[in-house]
């Protein structure tokens, strides 16, 4: 049963202390006990431009995320807050507030960087507030999406050393922009436009190869290519200037009417349109998911180092399918426990319901593993389900034989007790042994549940008894020495044929082993099969969104292209036009 949400007011998940990054472990515990799939939704932006107000109304909040209201920056960090999701079941919604970028307190925008980037790596939505209008100073301080190549890696080792834009695209998350305080009527030559189509507008490249043009064009590439899928919402002022430091305590009566409106708005596109955090290969993120890849973002950042999502997600893998190992383990020891009954008459009944049990146990390894590189979690997995087995098979014969000691001795107590009494010890006292030998012999073969080693406990306590009927043998008189002889030939000859069946015995349980091992290394095959093909067909599905995305954009590109030269002819066929005009009046006056 997924767990409950009850995290009433947020955590500080990444400390920044003295501009190093540092991971709450408080915080971590929260996160590791949410078992559901995680909607991620990280805002940035400019300190003190509200970010930390839309945060509390996606939580339903009017109160949590620290609003300030004074020129300092309040967050510091990014600050964790899981409510569940309000549209979608079974789902927890993860809001990520982060430190405001540019506070001139800090001095230096380095940790700005990595706030940035970590807001990327983390969440499934990245919003991107900010202040007035997208104009030139909008873009310049979104600077850190053009330093992203030089913060993040998407592989451990590039194809020829250059990453592509898709393989960021494939794991980076939705972009969302509000703009706080928009004053400008949304329209284009005279035309009413959406806040979608002002952002795309403001996104169009220069054509020219100056350095202007390149600086103008960079920041909006980078948004072009790393994040296809964008939204644009603008927000007018929430309520007059004196009364923005009481934002958290007024209600929705006492704000602009429009404002609460864009609000609503937003977060109702949030709720329905924010997709959960999922990895490569289809991997949707869990609470603990998400605190293992905080750690290992945070650890390698810490280090030095660029994080990986490659690495990141080879490291969750491997903790993942070490634990998976443990969870099909646990469930085949599980139900051999409830379901074998020891001894079993024969090992083909133990190897039957080892290879049900081993195939669930594998069924539940594949569903809980991922990404595991040349197998190395179902070999295994494979050599301890092979060791439980043995160990099974091992108590089944021990089991056998303390019940068919017990039986021994319980059976044959009246041919001990007889011979301690010396009823043997008597002329034809030797018929009379054998014959209530092979009675309690009979009785003892009928008698079920005796498992593998009835015969050859028989067989030991048969040999262990080869003396006494010696020696009841040779002092009965009524035999001849040579029926005595043949009697010693007979039991040797018996004996000897018992031998050889337990020999034959042994050979058939070997072969039966031999062919169960044949069937276990089968069903891995197959299963993995089977996992490999829906891997495969998950990472085709994966690569033909992230190349529809990209085709998607370069058409855009395209069609700006057209439709700036189409400006350009069109100009200069009016000012061709103005020109034949005037050439013609003069013409005339003349």
């Amino acid at each position: 049963m997924a767990s409950k949400v009850h995290m009433p007011e947020p955590q500080c998940l990444i400390e920044n202390i003295n501009g190093r990054l540092a991971v709450n472990p408080k915080a971590l515990k929260l996160l590791s006990a949410i078992k559901q799939p995680l909607v991620v939704v990280a805002i940035v932006g400019l300190y003190r431009t509200g970010k930390s107000y839309l945060m509390n109304k996606l939580a339903g909040k009017n109160k949590g995320f620290s609003l300030g209201s004074t020129v300092q920056s309040h967050t510091k960090g990014i600050w964790m807050w899981c409510v569940p999701h309000p549209k979608k079941r079974e789902h927890t919604l993860v809001l990520l507030d982060t430190e405001g970028l540019g506070d001139v307190e800090k001095g230096d925008n380095q940790n700005d960087s990595w706030i940035f980037a970590l807001a990327i790596l983390l969440s499934s939505t990245f919003v991107y507030n900010s202040m007035g209008t997208i104009n030139q100073q909008a873009m310049d301080q979104l600077h850190y999406v053009t330093e992203l190549t030089e913060r993040i890696r998407a592989k451990s080792e590039p194809d020829e050393g250059i990453e592509d834009s898709a393989d960021f695209v494939s794991f980076f998350p939705d972009f969302v922009w509000t703009l706080r305080d928009f004053s400008l009527d949304l329209e284009t030559d005279g035309e009413s436009i959406t806040a979608d189509e002002y952002l795309e507008n403001s996104l169009k490249l220069k054509k020219g190869t100056s350095q202007k043009d390149k600086n103008f064009n960079l920041p909006r590439l980078c948004i072009r290519k790393f994040f296809p899928k964008k939204k644009c919402f603008i927000f007018d002022r929430p309520t007059q200037r004196k009364k923005l430091g009481q934002l958290e305590d007024l209600g929705d009566d006492e704000l602009d009417s429009e404002f609460v409106q864009q609000a609503a708005e937003f977060c109702s596109y949030i709720f329905l349109n924010s997709k959960t955090k999922t990895l490569s290969g289809g991997i949707k993120v869990t609470g603990p998911r998400l605190e293992t890849l905080v750690l290992t973002f945070v650890n390698t950042i810490s280090s030095g180092d660029l994080p990986c999502m490659e690495n990141a997600v080879l490291a969750l893998a491997e903790i993942e399918n070490s634990a998976a190992v443990q969870k099909a383990i646990a469930h085949y020891e599980q139900q051999m426990a409830e379901k074998l009954q020891l001894p079993t008459e024969t090992l083909q009944e133990l190897l039957d319901l080892h290879r049900d049990v081993e195939k669930e146990a594998i069924d539940i390894f594949m569903k809980n593993s991922f990404k595991d590189e040349e197998n190395v979690f179902q070999k295994e997995l494979a050599t301890k389900l092979d060791k439980k087995r043995d160990e099974f098979c091992d108590q089944n014969v021990k089991a056998s034989s303390e019940r068919c000691s017990a039986l021994i001795k319980e059976i044959f107590s009246p041919l001990e007790e007889g011979v301690k009494q010396g009823l043997y010890s008597k002329s034809g006292g030797y018929r009379l042994y054998v014959e209530k030998k092979e009675e309690l012999k009979i009785k003892y073969l009928e008698t079920p549940r005796k498992g593998l080693q009835a015969e050859e406990i028989l067989q030991e306590y048969l040999k262990s008894k080869e003396s006494v009927g010696e020696a009841i043998l040779q002092t009965d008189q009524t035999l001849s020495e040579k029926e005595k002889q043949i009697e010693v030939e007979r039991v040797r000859a018996e004996a000897a044929q018992a031998a050889a069946k337990m020999l034959e015995e042994m050979q058939i349980r070997n072969q039966q082993i031999m062919e169960q091992k044949e069937k276990s290394y089968q069903e891995h095959v197959r299963q993995l099969a089977e996992k490999m093909e829906k891997d495969r067909a998950q990472m085709l599905e994966e690569q033909e969104r992230t190349m529809a995305l990209k085709l998607q954009e370069q058409a855009r590109l395209i069609q700006e292209g057209f439709q700036e030269e189409n400006r350009r002819l069109h100009n200069e066929i009016q000012n061709l036009q103005k020109k034949m005009k005037k050439s013609k009046k003069e013409c005339f006056l003349s």
